[in-house]
């Protein structure tokens, strides 16, 4: 409370009995302090470093017909940290409801015109959320009861009490935040899903989920692994969410996309004339995100150079903009993102050690589509809602062949490559249901191939389709090797020999162990020794 500001605000026009103590009240605010009051969040009373802009506490709208009291009010909340419209009665009120949105309504009961009883219900009509405070004459308690049994917080009485009047404000807005965040957490209860704007039901989410909820509190660095298309800068924001930052910014940097020296000065921000073009100074996204998180994207493709002084920020929590000499000390916590291996990048000496070892505090990997398959359905139809609405369409489902083909293609794209997928068949789609003639041939084709036991291309490897090829060709040769052999560009023992591995048996030969690791690859398919199927019951002669 600043020094300036007596125990009591003049709010109802009662002279205070300490006539210089009363001058000083009415005198105009010193406002050269009002830059070093608390600018932080509702509960953190925390005061930033001075000249630091920060969030506000909440928003609070003073309505009452007397200025001098609207006035004084409004100067006191905002050096506490507040966000403070006013309005001079009800009606004038009405339209800074909408406008303003404001967190808490600070109203007098006694107006013309518009009653505060009658302002409280349109305020909780817009805004059941909405915390209204009711302040009344000493004569008028009973009244202010009764506003309270209608739905106001709490009241207060004029003269107000300073001490008693930020007591309550805070108290009621933390108030709000456990009711709005008890409600959120009904309603992903209710959908099923553990964490807002993610959706997997599978094992490895759920264990995801368990792992985003458990280390969001703390301020450790967090790294998140997997391949491209898994949702990493969902699971940053999920993160930042449940954090105890959650109101404050979520800044977002994707390191590849920039080269070194545009990287440091988006990274640490620049002073004037510190390069060609630097205008004037420029505060960089570690400023931007002070009080909040900074995800930083592809964090495996930055360079030495910047690779030393984000260390140092890591180490410090303090930085200096390029071409500058003044220490900025921000409050920020990292969460950084990459697709590559990191540990194989210190092997190779293209990542700091001692970096990776502070970004990698906690680790969390997202897996691959492939590896959360039982999801792929449910993420099909929530991108088949999204953008069916999105493009003002009434596609209300998948046909049975359409949803074959997407539950049996590999997504090597992962879920933004299913994402696209649905979004394009929803474009498309002439009907109320998507077909596999909407689906793009990659998937049509690939899952068609799957459903007749052909293995997924990518997704395979060099063996699961040399079994396919082995095996289709026999049977459309009705079991001649040597016909195979000829189609295929192998040796007829390479198919015997094949064959008996298939079966589960041990591959025979009469050679030498070391014929048999002897690699016969090119061998013509008329060799002497190819042979036809059954002619040679010693077996195959090499592992061909």
């Amino acid at each position: 409370m600043p020094a300036r500001l007596a125990q009591r605000v003049l709010l109802s026009g009662i002279v205070q009995p300490n006539e210089p103590e009363a001058r000083k009240e009415c005198a105009p605010p010193d406002t050269s302090a009002a830059f070093s009051q608390n600018v932080v969040l509702p509960t953190d009373r925390r005061s930033p470093v001075k000249g630091q802009p920060g969030a506000p506490r909440a928003r609070v709208l003073i309505v009452d017909d007397e200025a001098n009291a609207r006035t004084a009010l409004a100067e006191l909340l905002r050096d506490e940290g507040f966000a403070v419209e006013t309005a001079a009665d009800g009606f004038k009120a009405l339209p800074k409801l909408e406008e303003f949105a404001p967190d808490m309504v600070l109203t007098d009961l006694c107006m013309p015109g518009m009653s505060g009883l009658d302002l409280m219900r349109k305020a909780r009509e817009l805004d059941p959320e909405t915390v209204s405070v009711v302040m009344t004459a000493h004569g008028a308690v009973d009244t202010a009861v009764a506003a309270m049994r209608q739905g106001a917080a709490d009241y207060l009485t004029k003269p107000i009490v300073v001490d008693e009047l930020l007591i309550i404000i805070d108290r009621e807005l933390e108030r709000r935040r456990l009711r709005l965040e008890a409600g959120l957490l009904r309603h992903r209860l209710a959908d099923g899903q553990r964490i807002h704007n993610i959706v997997g039901s599978s094992p490895e989410m759920r264990e995801l989920f368990d792992t985003v909820l458990q280390v969001s509190p703390s301020r450790a660095s967090v790294l998140i692994t997997g391949e491209s298309g898994t949702g990493k800068e969902l699971i940053a924001a999920a993160i930042h969410e449940h954090s105890p930052r959650a109101s404050g910014p979520l800044i977002k940097l994707h390191c590849a996309a920039l080269s070194e020296g545009l990287l440091e000065s988006e990274l640490f921000g620049h002073e004037h004339g510190a390069f060609t073009g630097a205008a004037g100074a420029r505060d960089g996204r570690l400023k931007q995100a002070d009080g909040g998180t900074l995800f930083l994207d592809e964090i495996g493709d930055i360079s030495p150079a910047v690779q030393i002084k984000l260390l140092r920020f890591l180490q410090e929590r303090e930085f200096e903009r390029v071409g500058g000499n003044q220490t900025i000390k921000v409050d920020v916590r990292v969460v950084a993102a990459t697709n590559r291996d990191l540990q194989r990048l210190v092997a190779q000496g293209m990542f700091r050690e001692d970096l990776f070892y502070r970004l990698n505090v906690v680790t969390i990997h997202v897996p691959s589509l492939r590896e959360r398959a039982s999801d792929v359905t449910l993420l099909a139809a929530h991108f088949l809602r999204k953008y069916s609405q999105d493009n003002g369409k009434e596609v209300r489902g998948f046909t049975e062949g359409a949803l074959d083909r997407i539950a049996r293609y590999p997504w090597p794209g992962n879920v933004r490559e299913l994402e696209n997928v649905i979004e394009r068949a929803v474009v498309v789609c002439r009907g109320r249901d998507i077909t596999f003639e909407d689906l793009p041939p990659a998937v049509a084709g690939a899952a068609a191939n799957a459903r007749e036991g052909m293995p997924p291309v990518p997704g395979s490897t060099v063996a699961e389709l040399e079994r396919y090829a082995i095996l289709k060709t026999l049977e459309y040769t009705g079991g001649s090797t040597s016909r195979a052999a000829d189609m295929l560009g192998i040796s007829p023992r390479k198919i015997q020999y094949r064959m008996r591995e298939y079966s589960g048996g041990p591959p025979r030969s009469n050679r030498s162990p070391a014929l048999q690791q002897r690699r016969e690859i090119g061998n013509s398919p008329s060799s002497p020794a190819g042979g036809l199927s059954g002619h040679n019951p010693a077996g195959p002669a090499s592992d061909e």
